[in-house]
């Protein structure tokens, strides 16, 4: 299913708010992938708002990331 402009630019904000968060306990992309399971791409991917990710996943993340949902997911 394509997203539409407004969903594309909440993954966008989604991704510059993980990339802010990683970088603020000093992680590196290939560490945090390891942490949270997933592939390295997709963690480029995620950051970079190109893949729409699950809600268990946005978990392991926001626990990686000791960060709040606020945090992460902004005023959508």
């Amino acid at each position: 299913m394509a997203l539409n402009q407004k969903q594309a630019e909440q993954l966008k904000r989604f991704g510059i708010n993980v990339r802010r968060e990683r970088m603020g306990v000093g992680l590196t992309q290939e560490k945090l992938a390891e942490l949270v399971d997933l592939n390295i791409r997709t963690v480029q991917k995620v950051e970079a708002g190109e893949v729409n990710i699950l809600l268990t996943t946005v978990l392991r993340l926001q626990k990686s990331l000791g960060c709040s949902w606020a945090e992460l997911l902004g005023n959508y």
